[in-house]
This record gives C-alpha cells, structure tokens and sequence, in this order.
C-alpha cells in the first residue's frame, strides 16, 4: 500500500534516470521548435526561399568559417544555386534576407526612405556605430550617400587617374625593392587603402597610415566576429581598433575643418573630408 501511494504522489520515482533525461530533452525541443517557429514574428509571412538554419546559432557556424578561409563568396552562390539570387538566412542572431546581382544592388541602395530599412546584426552595429551609414535611413542617408557618390562617380574619379598610378608605381616599387617574392593579395589591400587615404582624405605616406592600416584590419575582422565583448576576443579588439580609428579621423576632420575656416586649403585639394563638411540638413545646418 505504502508503494502505490509512493508512486502516485511521485510518479517519476518509477522511471529510469536516462529515460527521464530523454524525455526531458524531448520536451525542450518540442518547446525550442514551437517558440522559434510557430511563434516567430515572421511565421505566416511571405518570404524569399531559404533555411534560418538551426535554433539560436542559425548559419553562424558555416557563415564564419567560410570568412576565415575566405570562401564568402563560394558560402552565398552555393545558396544562390539552391534558392535563387533572393534567400533568407540567419546569421549572429539576426534573421536577414541576402539579394544579390544588380537587379539586388539597385533594389537596395536605391529604395530611399521608401524601400529597405537598414537594420545591420548586432555585431556590425557595435562594431562600426550606431551612426554609420549601414544605420542611417531617411533623408540624412540619401543626404550622406548622395555626396559619397558624386565625389566617387566616374567623371570625378578621372581627376585622380594620373595621381593613382602615380601612387601605384610608387607603392609597387617600395613594397618589391630588395625582394624576390611577395605575397599578392596583402600587397594590393595595403597598396588600395593607401591610395584610398591619399584620394579620400589628403594623407600623405608616414606611420599614420599604417597605424590606420592596421585599425581598419582589426575592426573590419570583428565585423562579422562572435560579438563577446571582454578582453582578448576578436569581437573587443576591433570595438578598441575602431575607437582608435574614430579618435584619428575626428582629428584630421578638425583639422580640415580648421584649415578651410582659415582659407588655407587649396581649391584644387578637394577631398572626401571637405565634401561632407560642406553638407547641410534640410534646415540649413551641418
């Protein structure tokens, strides 16, 4: 008698310790798969053809090592092959749908206030700011863009033309002088930021490029990082590289700014710092 009330006031007394634990894992999941799915904010929508991947880590796990390998492009067009150029996805834990071709390009950065909103994974907006252009939407991102693309459109890149093989030239013989071999893809990065420095911003060749080199190295590798913030992860090291890199450009931009104030800068040295100074809201104010 005292066993059968001990069984119905504790029923899970009778069962076996691993079948407990089976049961118990069986429910989680059951539960894990009810929330994340039948749950989800987007369940019923009408969406682009694709896999969110597993609960949690989605396509994290395959998104990063196809970065550290440098097979990023290879990760998308073997999902382009299998859903089309247009599928969802979910990546450090946001959920995200890649377009890709021109069609794509032009739908995106085209769309204005109107079309896409610009809402980047957490690890990217730690990384570059909640203020970066990737963030802005409305008439401050179509104010923004539009002035980075008519300074970059073809007909002011010819401006720069004999400039940039000038730097070329100049960068190839530094970097190849005294050595038999070189490995070509560092080479061509640090020779394109260079010459990015000097057409964009005026900088002269010194140990302020390099040490901006080696920021923008740093935070564009924790971009796409685990976003664990604590000492010694890759995800800490660029929030640091990028506030170095803040605390430089804020220099150089008062600097600039300084300079124009005082009419000593040149007509002809224009520069993407002096393109974005020169912005005004629809109130008239920078």
């Amino acid at each position: 008698m005292d066993s059968i009330l001990s069984s119905i006031t504790n029923p899970f007394s009778t069962l076996n310790p691993q079948l407990l634990s089976i049961i118990l894992g069986a429910s989680f999941a059951v539960f894990i798969c009810f929330k994340f799915i039948l749950l989800s904010p987007l369940s019923g929508k009408k969406l682009p053809p694709g896999s969110l991947g597993y609960p949690f880590t989605g396509d994290s796990i395959s998104f990063v090592k196809s970065q550290k390998q440098d097979k990023t492009q290879e990760w998308i067009l073997n999902r382009v092959k299998k859903y089309g150029p247009v599928f969802k996805t979910s990546i450090l834990g946001s959920k995200m749908v890649i377009m890709t071709g021109q069609v794509g390009n032009r739908f995106v950065f085209s769309g204005g206030a109107d079309g896409v909103s610009f809402n980047q994974p957490t690890s990217v907006v730690k990384v570059l700011g909640k203020n970066s252009l990737f963030e802005m939407s409305g008439f401050r991102h179509k104010l923004i863009r539009g002035a980075i693309v008519n300074f970059l459109k073809p007909e002011s890149i010819q401006r720069f033309a004999s400039k940039m093989d000038s730097l070329v030239r100049q960068q190839l013989f530094k970097e190849l002088q005294g050595k038999d071999s070189i490995k070509i893809v560092p080479l061509m990065k640090k020779i394109t930021f260079n010459i990015t420095c000097s057409i964009l911003f005026g900088l002269p060749d010194g140990d302020l490029k390099d040490e901006l080199l080696k920021d923008f190295t740093l935070t564009v590798k924790g971009v796409w990082a685990i976003p664990l913030d604590f000492p010694g992860t890759v995800f800490h090291t660029a929030i640091q590289a990028r506030q170095r890199l803040c605390q430089k450009l804020s220099t150089m931009v008062r600097t600039r700014k300084k300079q124009e104030d005082e009419g000593n800068v040149d007509t002809e040295d224009d520069n993407i710092v002096s393109c974005l100074l020169a912005l005004r809201d629809e109130n008239g104010q920078p």
